[in-house]
């Protein structure tokens, strides 16, 4: 079974890394995977040091009217029997040419389609109507959480047969790094700085603690920054809060080590990554009540949930975790781990994928 994997190339965060683990895992099963990117971006390039296989179509621009043609040309010629695109830009690409290949084709999505170009005007219902009439076309849909599959049947009116949920997954204990004795509360966030991730939230919830010892590491760049920046200032929490930008998956897990709390604050997710990722580190997690975070955290022994928005519970819950015994605390961590090995293995996740693969092979 030779399967195609395409993306526009320019994906950061969950969605790079969600392609990359897969594709990486599918390297080390020996399965016939291709990654083919529009654009030599970020993709293609943590592809590479991975060794997956990549190729880049050659175009001109990111608007270039050869685009679908050089598309279903690259796949007639390798004889794909699986084309799985991700992301609205490959859908629609897909969605032009699908009839002309011999390939099944699935999409996976990885959040809400009828929120991803929320507030962007005219262009934004112009994209939005674009890419809901793509995935309307394909064989098969993968969501990586039940609300996501609920608004694909419900609101979009495709048949659930047609879809399944399939859980992201990570490889775990790869570079995982010895504890650092600290004397900190330590939280990270890791995470785009974008209203979604409504980052304001987590501020406002140190604040409240009105603890010196709680220090809030941001990891991640975007349009909310200097928005984020100022509030800092207005809670006169400079001396509390740290921002990072980006770093690389190696300064994460060395972060990690010295972290005492994970903590996500989004107003909607799909399935959030980072929280698998900062489980690996043994560090426990807060999070909002987003992108079925009941099936990451299935009870207060694995970690703590908080409503979508509400800054009291949310200080609630940091304030619980504040003041449990580290030792606690620590266990937690790993319990939380030993749960997500077992449920959240990359490889999990991708026999979960071909078993889908043979099912629409045999329709």
């Amino acid at each position: 079974m030779k399967v195609l994997h395409v993306n526009a190339g320019l994906e950061e965060g969950g969605g790079l890394f969600h392609i990359v683990h897969l594709l990486t895992a599918a390297k080390e099963k020996n399965q016939d995977f291709t990654l083919l990117t529009f654009a030599n971006g970020p993709v293609a390039k943590a592809a590479r040091k991975t060794g997956i296989k990549v190729d880049v179509l050659d175009i001109s621009s990111r608007y270039s009217l050869d685009l679908s043609k050089k598309l279903a040309q690259y796949i007639n010629e390798h004889d794909f029997d699986i084309v799985h695109t991700h992301g609205p830009r490959a859908n629609l690409v897909m969605s032009k040419v699908h009839k002309k290949v011999n390939a099944k084709w699935a999409i996976t999505i990885h959040s809400d389609p009828l929120e991803d170009f929320a507030n962007r005007g005219i262009k934004g219902k112009i994209f939005e109507k674009l890419n809901t009439a793509s995935l309307k076309k394909a064989d098969h849909l993968l969501t990586v959480n039940r609300y996501v599959q609920s608004v694909l049947t419900d609101k979009l009116g495709i048949a659930k047969d047609k879809t399944s949920v399939i859980c992201n997954g990570i490889f775990f204990d790869q570079d995982v790094l010895p504890k650092v004795e600290h004397t900190d509360f330590n939280l990270v966030s890791v995470a785009r700085m974008e209203p979604v991730k409504n980052q304001t939230l987590l501020l406002r919830a140190v604040a409240n603690l009105k603890s010196a010892d709680v220090k809030l590491h941001f990891v991640g760049d975007g349009s909310e920054k200097g928005n984020l920046e100022e509030l800092t200032a207005k809670l006169g929490l400079q001396d509390q809060v740290i921002f990072h930008g980006f770093l690389d998956q190696k300064e994460i897990k060395a972060l990690y080590a010295e972290m005492d709390l994970a903590v996500l604050s989004s107003i909607s997710e799909g399935f959030p990554l980072v929280l698998l990722e900062a489980a690996n580190s043994s560090v426990p997690l807060l999070s909002t009540s987003v992108g079925d975070i009941d099936v990451i955290i299935p009870d207060e022994a694995h970690g703590f949930i908080a409503k979508v928005g509400d800054e009291a519970d949310f200080t609630a819950k940091l304030k619980k975790a504040y003041e449990l015994p580290r030792a606690e605390l620590a266990q937690m961590g790993a319990t939380q781990k030993d749960y997500m090995l077992h449920k959240f293995s990359i490889f999990n996740q991708l026999t979960d994928i071909l078993n889908i693969y043979q099912k629409m092979l045999q329709k």
